[in-house]
C-alpha cells in the first residue's frame, strides 16, 4: 500500500531541521516553535513508517533514511522554488518588472524618481523587492537588481549607473549656531562623522582621506564618529550637529529640501571599480522590459550606456 508524501510545508520543516542538525533553529526559520518543529517531524516519521533522526538529551543527527530523504527534498523544494520563480516571471512577461534594490537606493534615489518613469513607461509596472541581500533571479523570482559593487556576477550583465563621489555634508541649523566653516580646516572645530566599511580592494572614504583632499596632511582622526551604515551618518548630521561624509547621488532629495547642506566643493571617489550597477541574467539581454528600464535609468544619470 503506498503511502501519501507529506505536504510542501511538512518537508519544509523538515529540510531545516535536517539542515541545521537543531529544531530551535529550524522553528525561527519556519516560523513555528520548537516543539511545533519536533511534533511535525514525528508525524512525517510515523506518515512513512521511518526514523529520520536519531536524539539525545544534547542534540540530534540523520539515520541513513533520513540522510537520503535530507537530500532528496533539498533537491525538490530548491527545484520547485525555481520553477515558481520561472513560472511569475513568465506571468508578468509584457506589464510587470520586479526589481530588487537596497532600502538606501530605493528610498533616496530611485523612489523620487518613479514618476518620471511612470510618465514615459506608462504600460510597465514596476514592483520592488527592498533588500540588503544578494538575490538569487531563479529562486527568489527577480527579473533585475541594483546593487553596490564591483558589478562582475557569474552570468550576468552589469551596467554602471554613476560614480560614487563622497561630500562633507552638515545641516542648516549647525551653519547658523555653530562654529563657522570658511575654510576647511575650521572643521577641525566640529564632531565629523562617516561610514566605516571596507572590503580587501576597498575603503570607504573617511575624513582623513577627505583632508588630505582638501591639503591637511596633519589631521588626527581619532576623535571622528564611526558608522557602520550611510543612514546613520545622515542622521547624526540632521538630529545631533555633526558634520558628515555623504555619498552625493544618495543625498540628493536631503539637499534639495533643505535638510542637508554641502559645505565646501570638494569630493573624494570611491575605488573605481565600485559603483552602483544594473544588474540582470544573460539570458535577459534582450528583454524589451529590462531595455526600457535600463535606458530610463542611464537617462537618469550622468554617464553613458553601454551599446
Amino acid at each position: 500500500m503506498n503511502r501519501m508524501l507529506p505536504g510542501t510545508r511538512a518537508l519544509r520543516t523538515f529540510e531545516a531541521a535536517a539542515r541545521h542538525l537543531n529544531f530551535t533553529r529550524a522553528a525561527d526559520e519556519v516560523g513555528l516553535t520548537p516543539a511545533a518543529v519536533s511534533h511535525q517531524i514525528k508525524e512525517i516519521e510515523d506518515q512513512l513508517g521511518l526514523v529520520l533522526f536519531t536524539r539525545t538529551s544534547r542534540s540530534i543527527q540523520l539515520t541513513p533514511a533520513g540522510a537520503e530523504l535530507f537530500q532528496a527534498t533539498a533537491t525538490a523544494l530548491d527545484t520547485l522554488q525555481r520553477a515558481v520563480g520561472r513560472a511569475r516571471r513568465m506571468a508578468r512577461e509584457r506589464s510587470g518588472l520586479r526589481i530588487s534594490t537596497s532600502a538606501r537606493f530605493a528610498s533616496n534615489w530611485l523612489l523620487p524618481k518613479l514618476p518620471q518613469f511612470r510618465a514615459v513607461h506608462p504600460q510597465l509596472q514596476l514592483d520592488f523587492d527592498i533588500s540588503d541581500e544578494l538575490r538569487d533571479f531563479d529562486v527568489d523570482d527577480i527579473d533585475a537588481a541594483i546593487r553596490f559593487g564591483t558589478g562582475r556576477y557569474p552570468h550576468m550583465r552589469s551596467q554602471r549607473l554613476f560614480d560614487t563621489r563622497i561630500v562633507a555634508v552638515c545641516s542648516p541649523a549647525l551653519l547658523q549656531t555653530g562654529p563657522p566653516l570658511d575654510h576647511p580646516r575650521d572643521l577641525l572645530q566640529h564632531t565629523l562623522c562617516h561610514v566605516d566599511w571596507k572590503t580587501d580592494s576597498m575603503v570607504w572614504p573617511t575624513w582623513r582621506m577627505w583632508m588630505a583632499a582638501a591639503g591637511i596632511e596633519d589631521f588626527d582622526d581619532s576623535r571622528c564618529l564611526a558608522f557602520a551604515d550611510s543612514a546613520h551618518v545622515v542622521q547624526a548630521v540632521i538630529d545631533g550637529g555633526a558634520v558628515g561624509l555623504a555619498d552625493l547621488e544618495m543625498i540628493g532629495t536631503d539637499l534639495a529640501q533643505g535638510r542637508l547642506v554641502r559645505v565646501f566643493d570638494i569630493e573624494v571617489q570611491v575605488a573605481p571599480e565600485y559603483a552602483y550597477h544594473l544588474v540582470y541574467p544573460d539570458s535577459s539581454h534582450d528583454d524589451p522590459r529590462i531595455l526600457a528600464f535600463r535606458e530610463w535609468l542611464l537617462g537618469q544619470t550622468d554617464l553613458p550606456g553601454a551599446p
